[in-house]
C-alpha cells in the first residue's frame, strides 16, 4: 500500500477528498450572525506558503481592511502539532499568545481532529476561531466589512456580476485551485490521470476565455481573478513538479502567463508572494512526496516581464 501524505483524506480509490471546512460561522456587518464587523476584534491567521490564505491576504489587502483586521503569520513549515507561530518572539503570536494554530481550535472545539488548516479568523478577546471557510472569508471582506474600506477600494464581487462569479469560480475551484491538490495526493494511478486531465482541461478553457479579455469576468479585477492568481504563482515552483502537473509549465501556457504576470505586477499582488515561504512549505513538509525534503533552488522566473495586456 503506497504511503499517503493525509490518509485520514484518501479514498479507498486513491482519490485526495479535502475535509470539510470546521468553523463556518460568518462575520456580518449588522452582527446577526453573532459575530459583528468591528475593527480589532479579529485576527487572520495566514501561512505565505497556503493559496487559501493567500486569497485572504490580497483581499484584505486590496480593501485596506490591514488596520481593522490584524494579520498573523505562521510559519511555512507545519510539522505534526499543525502550524506554529515560530516567526514571532518567543515562539508565541504576540496578541492571541499561542504556540501553535491548534489551541485556537481545540479551544473552540475540543473534540476536533482533523487538520488544523489556514486562514482562520480568531476572536481576539476569546481566543476562538470564528472560521476557516475560507471561501467566504473573502466574500465577507468585500460585502459585510464595507464600512472599513479604504476610499477608491474595489468591487471584487459586485452585484451584477456575482452569478457569473460563482459561475466561473466553481470549476477553478475543483479543477485547478483543489486539483492541483487532487494530483500531488492521489495514492493511485487512476485518480492522478483523473485530476490531471481535468486540470490541464479546465487550464485550456481558462486560457480560451482570457485569450481576447482581460480579467476572468467583465471588465474589472474580481474575486474570480484572485482565486486562479493564488494557483498560477505557485504552479511553475511546486505544483508542475512536486505534484507531478506537468504537461506545461505555466511559462509554457503563453495566455496564462501573461495574464498571471499582468496580476502579479498589479499592487496588491507580487508583494504578497514569498517563493521562499512557497516552497519550503510543500517540498519540507509533504515528507511522504518529497522524503528527502531537499527544496529545489530554481526555478528562475521573471515575473516582472511585460506581460502585454490591459
Amino acid at each position: 500500500m503506497a504511503t499517503v501524505q493525509f490518509g485520514a483524506e484518501t479514498s479507498k480509490r486513491g482519490e485526495f477528498v479535502r475535509q470539510k471546512n470546521r468553523f463556518t460561522d460568518r462575520i456580518t456587518a449588522d452582527g446577526s450572525s453573532g459575530w459583528q464587523a468591528e475593527p480589532g476584534r479579529y485576527r487572520l491567521v495566514v501561512s505565505l506558503a497556503c493559496p487559501w490564505a493567500h486569497r485572504a491576504l490580497i483581499v484584505r489587502g486590496l480593501l485596506g481592511l490591514e488596520d481593522a483586521i490584524s494579520l498573523a503569520v505562521v510559519d511555512p513549515v507545519r510539522d505534526e502539532r499543525g502550524w506554529r507561530f515560530t516567526l514571532d518572539d518567543g515562539d508565541r503570536d504576540p496578541v492571541l499568545g499561542i504556540g501553535f494554530l491548534s489551541e485556537a481550535y481545540l479551544k473552540t472545539d475540543p473534540s476536533f481532529e482533523g487538520r488544523f488548516t489556514v486562514p482562520s479568523i480568531v476572536d481576539v478577546e476569546s481566543g476562538r476561531v470564528v472560521t476557516n471557510d475560507y471561501p467566504r472569508i473573502t466574500l465577507d471582506f468585500s460585502t459585510q466589512w464595507r464600512a472599513f474600506h479604504k476610499p477608491g477600494a474595489p468591487d471584487l464581487y459586485p452585484e451584477h456580476l456575482r452569478a457569473e462569479i460563482d459561475e466561473v469560480i466553481e470549476p477553478i475551484f475543483h479543477n485547478v485551485n483543489n486539483g492541483v491538490y487532487r494530483c500531488g495526493f492521489a495514492s493511485s494511478q487512476e485518480a492522478y490521470e483523473d485530476a490531471y486531465d481535468a486540470l490541464f482541461a479546465e487550464l485550456d478553457r481558462l486560457s480560451a476565455r482570457l485569450e481576447n479579455q482581460r480579467y476572468l469576468v467583465g471588465d474589472q479585477l474580481t474575486e474570480a481573478d484572485i482565486r486562479l492568481f493564488t494557483t498560477l504563482v505557485r504552479f511553475d515552483a511546486v505544483y508542475h513538479g512536486h505534484f507531478k502537473c506537468n504537461r506545461n509549465k505555466l511559462t509554457e501556457m503563453p495566455v496564462l502567463w501573461a495574464y498571471a504576470r499582468d496580476l502579479f505586477q498589479t499592487p496588491g499582488f507580487g508583494e504578497t508572494v514569498d517563493f521562499d515561504h512557497i516552497k519550503r512549505h510543500y517540498y519540507y513538509t509533504h515528507d511522504a512526496i518529497n522524503p528527502t525534503r531537499i527544496v529545489p533552488k530554481g526555478p528562475v522566473t521573471d515575473w516582472t516581464e511585460p506581460h502585454g495586456r490591459g
